[in-house]
């Protein structure tokens, strides 16, 4: 009695809407006319197999029944029926031809971006996005998150404790978090051009219905017309290198009036960033704002107290090149070296910032570096 009772409870459970809520097999449909086009083609490809298969299973599970030995059933004898062999071979190629012009419809769709109204270019960069809208003259670089990154770090440092909650359960968004978001407004069709600095990346937003590939010296592209406010969130879909888990891409679909807003706000700081590269700032302005842009940028290989992952990623703590002739430094942070990427996106006063931050935390003794040094140096 208690088997069967577990068997009945188990069966309840299995069957109850509240189980089947959660379990999601179908694609998303996402939020944009061409993800819309790419669900309908799904479901319209999805019926047609059901339909076929319930012709071609229920024609044999038929036969098997009605014509099996026991009843005296006797297999037809013939061979090279031509009409046989029209039949399997046209009915294919009507159902074939039926689905490939849908198709061709939606792969014509997913290429045409000359009803474009605004362009952005998305540069992936190990590791992480760089977005520019070039009509708008407004340039930045999307991070992963604080409270993400710093969640990796205490997962990594609690690997061995049962009790621990792990970033995963304790914090929103984990790993899908960015420190700055693309804005992009509502109902405008948009041009994205995809490229990357360094190697293959993958632009995925799973709503969007775009998933391009970034390649470095290529410019590949995408659009997209979203058609509900909201946030979306998407991942690099292509191994890109140690970090290629931690680039996520966060977009803020917003009205036109909220993106004309930003885009004036953005410009304004902009503005305020060139004027700012033209100044002389004080140490101890370059160590506040070098420690945030070494967080955001260089923590994850050479780590927060700067110690470093040795031999891979060594340490800015007594460095040699922290601790020696500032061109050098600039030099290896501007165009890399070995198997560190470039830096030269960041403006030069985020560069000068955190070089001296590099030069003089951890107990280093280096020199002063100003953005007009940066900016002579490029």
């Amino acid at each position: 009695m208690g088997k069967l009772s577990k068997v009945i409870a188990s069966s309840i459970a299995l069957l109850s809407t509240a189980v089947f809520s959660e379990y999601g097999l179908n694609m998303t449909e996402g939020v944009t006319s061409i993800s819309h086009d790419i669900y309908d083609l799904h479901m319209m490809v999805f019926w047609v197999c059901v339909v076929i298969a319930a012709i071609v299973f229920g024609a044999m599970f038929y036969s098997v029944f009605a014509h099996r030995k026991s009843k005296g059933a006797v297999a037809a004898q013939f061979h090279e029926s031509t009409k046989a062999e029209i039949l399997w071979t046209l009915v294919p190629v009507v159902i074939l031809v039926g689905m490939a012009i849908p198709a061709s419809k939606t792969l014509i769709d997913l290429e045409d971006t000359s009803k474009a109204e605004m362009t952005v270019k998305v540069t992936g960069h190990q590791w992480k996005w760089q977005y520019d809208y070039p009509k708008e003259g407004i340039s930045f670089i999307s991070n992963l998150a604080k409270t993400s990154k710093d969640s990796v770090a205490s997962d990594i440092d609690n690997l061995n404790n049962e009790n621990y909650k792990t970033g995963a359960t304790s914090v929103d968004n984990y790993l899908l978090e960015v420190d700055k978001r693309l804005v992009l407004p509502v109902d405008t069709s948009i041009r994205f051009l995809i490229t990357s600095n360094d190697v293959i990346h993958n632009w995925w937003v799973l709503d969007f219905g775009v998933k391009q590939d970034a390649n470095p010296g290529f410019i590949n592209d995408a659009w997209a017309k979203v058609d509900k406010i909201g946030t979306y969130r998407g991942q690099c879909a292509e191994l890109c290198g140690k970090d290629h888990g931690f680039m996520p891409i966060v977009v803020d679909v917003v009205s036109k009036a909220d993106y004309a807003k930003w885009v004036e706000k953005e410009q304004a700081s902009a503005a305020a960033a060139i004027a700012s590269a033209t100044q002389v700032w004080s140490k101890a302005d370059l160590m506040s704002k070098g420690k945030k842009v070494y967080a955001s940028n260089c923590a994850g290989c050479h780590k927060m107290d700067g110690s470093g992952m040795p031999p891979i990623f060594p340490a800015i703590k007594d460095s040699a090149i922290a601790n020696g002739i500032a061109s050098e430094h600039m030099t290896i942070v501007l165009h890399g070296k070995a198997g560190m990427p470039t830096f030269k996106m960041l403006g030069d006063a985020d560069l000068a910032s955190v070089i001296t931050y590099e030069r003089n935390a951890f107990g280093n003794t280096g020199s002063v570096v100003q953005p007009s040094d940066v900016k002579s140096a490029r």
